[in-house]
């Protein structure tokens, strides 16, 4: 490790120390995902965290007995680790790849170059570890957002346009029931048949496993293999040698060769299944749709339940924006700030249209 050659500031102490801490407990964060891991996640997580432990004894080194007593990391890694011990889910791979991204060490003179490079990659290594977690849940989870985002900015807009024209508050309250069933209805019987439609379309590129019985009997000199290959994407003289390598093993073999995918098989995983899709979509369509109505149900009236609807959704979509930016590896804040305009926008043009129906009616 290298060495500071100047005597160092009681404000390098402070950062150093506050490195190191941050250090140990990202290391920590990772054994204790590791431990929530099987196979190769596992060894990857557990790399991670010696990686950790190399730049924690860069610091120990630096300090030497000015180490003093352990600090606690900050509060967003000591966030991490509590995340990785109860959960270890993507969630917390999401946050630890926001954490490697935020490394100062680039900008630091007092930090190795290497340390600098290390913390890059991680944030990489991260983002593929985190990206498996994505990949399983990217079907099913943007079902239930875009269902309780739908729900929540649909109804809304509903109830606060109804309301605004004047209309009793038992007709709101009805109003916002129907939305609420129509939506969700709506919602898991468009789902599912989305789902379904794009799995048939990806089996329908899949090759036929039957197919690969035929090319024993191929004419090797036609060797009409060679248009398959040229149907996928290979140049002519590319496609005419591999289907000469093919058709050149098949007297090595007793089965037949299969022709191959033509798409990625973990596509099918990605979209995910119909039934899951549009129960997802159904449930949080109607949970996300039940926000707006939740003050006219217990009593509220007029500009009271406007209000208090409009406070409650405000928090809802805050939140299901945050945890966008979470998964999605972007800033939390700014993706719950653009849910929180993009549904207000959409209930305050409906509330005005309201207004003025209820304006030219009366």
């Amino acid at each position: 490790m290298t060495t500071t050659a100047r005597t160092p500031s009681p404000a390098d102490i402070r950062r150093w120390r506050r490195y190191l801490a941050d250090e140990r407990a990202e290391a920590s964060v990772y054994r204790d995902l590791a431990s929530r891991r099987q196979g190769e996640e596992r060894e990857i997580l557990l790399a991670l965290a010696e990686a950790e432990r190399r730049h924690e004894q860069h610091w120990v080194d630096l300090l030497g007995a000015q180490a003093g007593r352990p600090l606690k990391g900050d509060i967003r890694t000591r966030l991490l680790g509590w995340l990785a011990r109860r959960f270890g889910s993507v969630f917390v791979l999401a946050l630890a790849q926001r954490a490697e991204a935020r490394s100062p060490y680039a900008a630091d003179s007092d930090a190795t170059p290497q340390m600098a490079a290390d913390e890059q990659v991680h944030e990489e290594v991260v983002r593929a570890l985190a990206a498996r977690g994505r990949q399983r849940l990217s079907g099913t989870f943007r079902a239930a957002v875009f269902g309780a985002n739908d729900g929540l900015v649909s109804n809304l807009a509903l109830v606060l346009g109804v309301s605004a024209s004047g209309v009793p508050t038992h007709v709101v309250l009805l109003t916002g029931i129907s939305g609420l069933l129509a939506g969700a209805l709506s919602m898991g019987a468009g789902e599912y048949v989305s789902v379904r439609s794009q799995r048939e379309l990806l089996e329908a590129s899949t090759p036929n496993p039957a197919t690969g019985s035929a090319l024993p009997h191929l004419d090797v000199d036609a060797n009409e293999l060679t248009l398959v290959y040229r149907a996928r994407g290979m140049t002519p003289e590319a496609a005419a040698d591999h289907a000469r390598e093919v058709l050149s093993t098949l007297q090595a073999v007793t089965s037949p060769i299969p022709l191959g995918p033509a798409v990625d098989e973990d596509e099918h995983e990605a979209i995910g299944t119909g039934w899951n899709a549009a129960l997802s979509s159904f449930c949080f369509f109607a949970s996300g749709a039940l926000i707006p109505i939740l003050p006219f149900l217990f009593g509220l009236t007029g500009t009271a339940a406007i209000v208090v609807s409009a406070l409650l959704v405000g928090i809802v979509l805050l939140g299901t924006g945050a945890v966008v930016g979470l998964l999605s590896g972007a800033s939390p804040l700014k993706r719950a700030i653009r849910q929180l305009l993009i549904g207000y926008g959409a209930a305050a043009a409906t509330y005005l249209l309201g207004l003025l129906f209820g304006a030219t009616v009366g």
